[in-house]
């Protein structure tokens, strides 16, 4: 039976790499003398993932945080879209390893020197059994847009996930459908360093503050969500039908500020290889935790 349920956390510590690798190359372009040509990108990415704490989930038991590492290959188009494919293996797992797989299209604007934006389309792929608690949000789109013509750059992201799971059992069938919708408002500077320790490297330095505001109705993996927390406001309860009948389970929760971050991402280039590491401090809101939590991840990638 495919085990899953509504854990009801807040946003989850997902892997978020900061500034993507094309962002940091259309960036760079003209500080570097490069033009504008198609690309082939592996990366290896390093996170934590909230994760059960032992072989028999206990759906009342916090989860604990388990390191992951993400391989990923994504083709860059000199047009501005591209399409990737990433998987996600979990250290010290006890079930599956492999717990999850995505696969993203999207296009990414950046011609213009004031303005850049771009839109994604992502399918979430969970395994059966894994250590990870599943979500019926499957299907993300993503859309980000910042102003370059100030010294502080506003941006503003909007993230949408929807989706529906089902899980059977000898004398019932469940059905979980969910969406969920977030707004990201961020204020940010990228420093650019070139021939920081050679001619051929760069480095962009990118501290920025954002807020989100949004749905929390269910344990999610969207780009907006990269908090973990648990929210006291909601309950998981199975309605009473009689057995052999189909019932499905919604939750929803208002449209509200999440939590406010303070990131700084590094990206540093040296020819066809860039390592990008980002580091987190947040401050969620209407939750039971206090004071400042963070989180840390990191990317490397290489240039075919």
């Amino acid at each position: 039976m495919r085990a899953y349920f509504i854990f009801l956390l807040l946003l989850c510590s997902r892997p978020v790499f900061g500034q993507s690798l094309a962002d940091l190359e259309r960036q760079l372009d003209s500080l570097l003398s490069k033009k504008t040509k198609s690309e082939l990108v592996a990366g290896l990415g390093y996170g934590n993932n909230p994760a059960y704490g032992s072989k028999v989930p206990d759906y009342t038991a916090p989860l604990v945080m388990k390191t992951f590492v993400a391989p990923s290959l994504t083709y860059y188009h000199k047009s501005g879209f591209y399409a990737g494919f990433t998987g996600y293996y979990l250290f010290n797992a006890f079930q599956q390893p492999w717990f999850e797989w995505d696969a993203t299209i999207g296009y990414d604007y950046t011609k213009n020197p004031k303005l850049l934006t771009g839109i994604s389309y992502t399918h979430y792929f969970f395994a059966d059994s894994s250590d990870v608690p599943l979500s019926p949000i499957d299907n993300e789109l993503f859309t980000y847009f910042y102003y370059r013509g100030w010294w502080l750059e506003p941006g503003i992201s909007l993230d949408f996930g929807w989706g529906r799971t089902t899980a059977e059992g000898m004398y019932y069938k469940e059905t979980m459908r969910g969406a969920d919708f977030n707004v990201i408002a961020t204020l940010r500077h990228p420093f650019i360093f070139t021939d920081f320790f050679s001619s051929k490297d760069a480095l962009l330095l990118t501290p920025s503050l954002s807020l989100t505001t949004g749905t929390a109705n269910y344990y999610s993996n969207l780009k907006s969500f990269q908090y973990f927390s648990r929210s006291p406001k909601l309950k998981r309860y199975p309605p009473k039908v009689p057995l052999g009948q189909e019932y499905s389970l919604r939750q929803v929760t208002e449209f509200q500020p999440r939590a406010l971050d303070l990131t700084v991402s590094v990206s540093y280039l040296f020819g066809k290889i860039s390592l990008s590491p980002s580091y987190t401090v947040f401050k969620t809101f209407n939750m039971d935790e206090t004071g400042l939590l963070s989180y840390f991840t990191a990317r490397l990638s290489y240039i075919f």
